[in-house]
């Protein structure tokens, strides 16, 4: 934002960045207020399905049945067969995501707690789910509220369980199914209830299991097979003594290869089946109802396995699964791939070896401290070093974020920022695979993608981009004391003659501003 500099100049930077090190110190009650009528945010996942994502279920239910009562030469587009109930809870559905994805925005634009937003933005990349897979949905407002947000400054062991007891997580890489093989194994059930659910209601079995480390084709294909499967909620009466059959690796494979040792970190296909063995039985509660994470014994194979030269006894029950967290946790590949990646987003593409190295074993003294890492990076030598200096390209997300702070513009409705964002090709949510986002230029930079931001940035300054008032600066002043402005308080005056020369055949304060936002000085932060 326009004065930042000047502020963090009064402060002093060692003072700036422990403060932002620490967001919780940090007052931020106008966020608040921008939030506050995105009434879903504060809601847990039982509530968002009883009053928001149910009612539509059932209602799509509904308009089937009455589509398959008509005769043929009675149909008609599905749009104009709705009723204006089915209309209202279509719409409800639609109103939890689009509350997280404009909350996404505004926080990156609007809070005082940079560093922080910045980091929510990276751990959930980090730890991706896909909102267009089945009832991943459902979860994702809790999941970034309650196993992401809370966990981005503390101790990576935590974050990884947040994440991993999650429904979202459960349920967009399928462990929520995993079950132990047929004559594996298996703990008894207790006799009652023990707090985390119901152990007398198994899950039904799957019909047509994958083969173990079988992928389905495409995410799509994986997203219509799930959705047909059973779930507690849905249990006939003579399927109580039942239960699934079937080891699902994808999990395993990607907590091991995305989430904590790297593809190179050293495992085996044979560690593979032995975490998957290890969190078999980590499942959903009625998924439809939105319950929470659940043990179910009869599910989990509970012989003795062997996770990268560590024996878990067998009869451990839960404690296999996180026991598989501590091991991975602390692995040193591990803390050597949350490093590099970690200094890839600060710093460059192509991370310096040598504070990749002090990091990681930053990251080992402090049994993953994230906070501490993190101080580790952006005070370094590397961070400030002249190299570093832009050396990153802004994914769209960045791009629009910054463009809103660098000309103080005032969002009244972000729905227009998101779906700039889908068509800068980040929509909030929606990336596939597990890999989230890239973190690297050559993801984003091609001549259509720059074209785009140049459109945006041509919209955002003469007013034209709804929900957002047009920017103060390009509508007041002189043409070069606006571009003044900005070149010093944005680009700390370094422009190159060539931008120079282009934003100088400005003939309006708009134009000016839009050249600036366009420039490829401002396409690297």
């Amino acid at each position: 934002m326009p004065g930042d500099v000047e502020r963090v100049r009064r402060m002093g930077l060692e003072k700036y960045i422990d403060q932002q090190l620490r967001p919780e110190t940090i007052a931020d009650a106008a966020m608040g207020e921008r939030l506050a009528g995105l009434n879903t945010l504060a809601l847990n996942s039982r509530q968002l399905a009883q009053d928001y994502f149910m009612p539509a279920q059932v209602d799509k239910r509904q308009a089937k049945q009455q589509a398959a009562a008509q005769p043929p030469e009675a149909a008609t587009d599905k749009r104009d067969a709705r009723t204006p109930e089915q209309m209202q809870a279509m719409q409800a559905q639609r109103q939890v995501f689009t509350d997280l994805a404009q909350q996404k925005v505004l926080r990156a634009v609007y809070s005082e707690r940079q560093l922080n937003e910045v980091l929510v933005d990276f751990w959930f990349n980090h730890f991706n789910v896909f909102a267009g897979k089945g009832l991943t949905r459902n979860y994702l407002t809790e999941y970034e509220r309650e196993a992401i947000r809370p966990h981005v400054l503390g101790k990576f062991r935590d974050l990884l369980e947040a994440t991993a007891k999650s429904p979202a997580m459960l349920f967009y890489l399928d462990n929520w199914q995993s079950a132990a093989p047929e004559g594996a194994r298996t703990a008894a059930p207790p006799n009652t209830r023990n707090g985390v659910g119901n152990p007398q209601r198994p899950l039904p079995p799957r019909k047509n299991p994958e083969p173990h480390g079988a992928r389905p084709q495409s995410m799509e294909q994986r997203r219509r097979m799930l959705e047909r499967q059973h779930t507690i909620a849905d249990l006939p009466p003579n399927a109580q003594n039942k239960r699934p059959r079937g080891l699902n690796e994808n999990y395993a494979r990607e907590l091991m290869e995305l989430h904590t040792l790297g593809v190179d970190g050293g495992y085996t296909q044979k560690d593979v089946q032995e975490v998957a063995r290890a969190l078999t039985g980590w499942t959903i509660a009625n998924p439809r109802q939105g319950g929470g994470f659940v043990f179910e014994p009869r599910m989990h194979d509970d012989g003795e396995k062997i996770v990268l030269g560590h024996k878990i006894k067998a009869g451990g029950g839960q404690h296999d699964g996180e026991e598989v967290l501590d091991i991975l946790a602390s692995h040193p590949a591990t803390a050597h791939f949350i490093a590099t990646k970690l200094v890839r987003r600060f710093v460059a593409d192509e991370p310096p070896a040598a504070l990749v190295d002090r990091a990681a074993e930053r990251f080992r003294e402090t049994k993953g401290d994230i906070r501490e890492v993190v101080r580790t990076i952006v005070t370094s030598p590397e961070f400030f070093a002249p190299e570093a200096y832009r050396a990153k390209v802004k994914t769209p997300f960045e791009f629009v974020a910054s463009a809103l702070r660098a000309t103080s513009a005032d969002s009244v409705n972000a729905m227009p920022l998101v779906q700039t964002l889908r068509e800068l090709g980040m929509p909030p949510y929606q990336c596939q695979p597990p890999t989230g986002y890239s973190d690297r230029a050559e993801a984003w930079v091609n001549t259509g993608a720059l074209l785009n931001r140049m459109n945006f940035a041509v919209a955002l300054t003469e007013g034209k981009t709804r929900g957002v008032r047009a920017p103060t600066v390009a509508r007041e002043g002189a043409i070069d004391g606006v571009r003044d402005e900005i070149v010093e308080q944005v680009l700390a005056g370094d422009l190159s003659s060539s931008t120079r020369a282009t934003v100088a055949k400005a003939s309006r304060p708009a134009q000016a501003v839009a050249l600036l936002l366009g420039s490829p000085e401002f396409q690297r932060r």
